[in-house]
C-alpha cells in the first residue's frame, strides 16, 4: 500500500459525505415538522379561548347538564404529547432514511472512488463503465474513463519514446566508444582521421539532443504566438536548403499565396524545413521534384509539401510521425538521414498549433503531405502587416 501523502495525512478527519446528508435529510424533515406544527399553533389553537366554555345563554343551574367544551389549555394537554411522538418519530425516520437513501445516491461515487485509488497506485487500465441512465455521476464517470485512457495512452507513448530515445542516443555514446578503445589501443592510427568520425558522430548526437528538447517544448506549447506568414516562412525555408537541393539535382518549387495564422515563427519555420527537407532526402537520386505551396482558404491557412520518389506503402503512412521511424529502411545514411524525429516534431509542432497534418502518398511516388493551421484574427492580420 503506497504511503499517505504528508499533505493529506495532516488534515483532521471530519464527517462522511454520507453522514452529512443523512443529518441534512433528517434536519429538513426537523424543520418541516416543526413548521407544520406551528402552522396548527397559529392558525388554529390560539384562536381558541382559555378558560371555561359555557355552551350559551338560557341554561339555569337546575336544568340539563351542558356539553362539555375543551378549551386552549385541553387542547394543549391533548395536543403537545402527540405531537412530541409524532417529531420523534420523524427524527428516527429521517436518520434512518436519509442513511439509506444517502447510501444508494452515493453508490456511483464509491466506483468513482475506487477508480480513482487503483489509478494513483499506477494501474490506469482500469474503467468504471458505470451502468445506467445518464445524470451527473454518470457523466463523470464517463469523463473519468476518457481520462484514463488518455493517461495511459500518453504513459505508454512516454514509455516508448523514452525508450527508443535512450537507443538512439546509446547508438552515438557507443561509437564514440569504440573509436576512443581503438585510438587507445592502436596509438599509430591517424588521429585527424580519428577525430573527424568523433565530430561527426558527436553532432549527430547533438543534433538528437536538441530535437528532443524541440520536441518537448513543443508538447508543453510554451512559445509566444505572434501573427504568422506561411509563404514568407516557405520561401525562407526554401531558401535556406536550395543548395541541398542543387547539390542532389532536385528542383525545388514554391509556389502560392499569401497565408496567415498565428504561433511561432520559429516553430513553423522547423516544420516548412523539416518538412522540405525530408522531401529533398526521402526523393528520387536525380531528376526529383520538390514543390511547396501556400494557400488561404477561409478558415485555416494551407501549407502543401510535395515530392517524388519511391512508393510508398499505405499501411506504412500513419508510422511516420511516431518518433524513431524512418520507413522501412534508411533511404539515406549521410549527415542529412535526420534522427528519425523530422516528422514527430512537424506533428508535435501542428498539434501545439491547434493545426492537422495530413500525409497522402502519390499513385507514382512519393509523398503529399498538407499542414493546415487555423486562420489569424483580423486584427491580428492587420496588426502583422503593419
Amino acid at each position: 500500500m503506497p504511503s499517505t501523502p504528508p499533505a493529506f495525512a495532516s488534515r483532521r478527519a471530519g464527517l462522511s459525505v454520507r453522514l452529512k446528508l443523512t443529518l441534512s435529510y433528517a434536519g429538513f424533515l426537523m424543520v418541516a415538522g416543526a413548521l407544520l406544527l406551528a402552522v396548527v399553533w397559529v392558525f388554529l389553537l390560539r384562536y381558541v379561548p382559555d378558560g371555561n366554555l359555557s355552551p350559551g345563554p338560557g341554561q339555569g343551574h337546575w336544568g340539563p347538564q351542558p356539553p362539555w367544551v375543551p378549551n386552549r389549555s385541553d387542547l394543549q394537554r391533548a395536543f403537545l404529547p402527540r405531537a412530541s411522538q409524532a417529531m420523534a418519530f420523524l427524527l428516527l425516520f429521517g436518520l434512518l432514511g436519509g442513511w439509506l437513501l444517502a447510501g444508494r445516491m452515493l453508490s456511483p461515487l464509491t466506483q468513482i472512488t475506487d477508480a480513482a485509488r487503483l489509478a494513483a497506485e499506477g494501474s490506469l487500465s482500469h474503467r468504471i463503465r458505470m451502468r445506467g441512465p445518464r445524470d451527473e455521476f454518470r457523466e463523470l464517470a464517463d469523463v473519468f474513463d476518457t481520462m484514463l485512457r488518455q493517461l495511459e495512452s500518453h504513459l505508454d507513448e512516454q514509455q516508448r519514446f523514452a525508450a527508443n530515445a535512450s537507443h538512439e542516443l546509446r547508438t552515438p555514446l557507443a561509437i564514440s566508444q569504440t573509436l576512443l578503445d581503438v585510438a587507445r589501443s592502436d596509438p599509430t592510427r591517424d588521429q585527424g582521421e580519428l577525430l573527424e568520425r568523433l565530430h561527426t558522430v558527436n553532432t549527430r548526437a547533438i543534433d538528437l539532443i536538441e530535437a528532443l528538447l524541440l520536441l518537448s517544448r513543443s508538447d508543453r506549447r510554451s512559445f509566444t504566438r505572434e501573427p504568422v506568414d506561411l509563404s514568407l516562412v516557405a520561401e525562407e525555408a526554401a531558401e535556406t536548403l536550395l543548395p541541398f537541393a542543387e547539390q542532389r539535382r532536385i528542383t525545388l518549387e514554391v509556389t502560392g499565396e499569401r497565408a496567415q495564422t498565428v504561433g511561432s515563427e520559429e516553430l513553423i519555420l522547423r516544420v516548412v524545413t523539416n518538412l522540405v527537407q525530408n522531401a529533398i532526402v526521402h526523393n528520387l537520386p536525380t531528376g526529383g521534384v520538390v514543390s511547396v505551396h501556400t494557400e488561404s482558404q477561409p478558415d485555416v491557412s494551407v501549407l502543401r509539401v510535395e515530392n517524388t520518389g519511391r512508393p510508398v506503402p499505405p499501411d506504412l503512412v500513419p508510422t511516420l510521425t511516431e518518433p524513431f521511424q524512418r520507413g522501412t529502411r534508411r533511404i539515406r545514411t549521410d549527415e542529412h538521414a535526420g534522427v528519425g524525429l523530422g516528422l514527430a516534431i512537424v506533428h508535435s509542432i501542428v498539434r501545439a498549433h491547434d493545426g492537422a497534418l495530413d500525409i497522402t502518398p502519390r499513385p507514382a511516388g512519393g509523398l503529399i503531405v498538407t499542414v493546415r493551421l487555423p486562420n489569424a484574427p483580423q486584427t491580428s492580420a492587420l496588426s502583422g502587416a503593419r
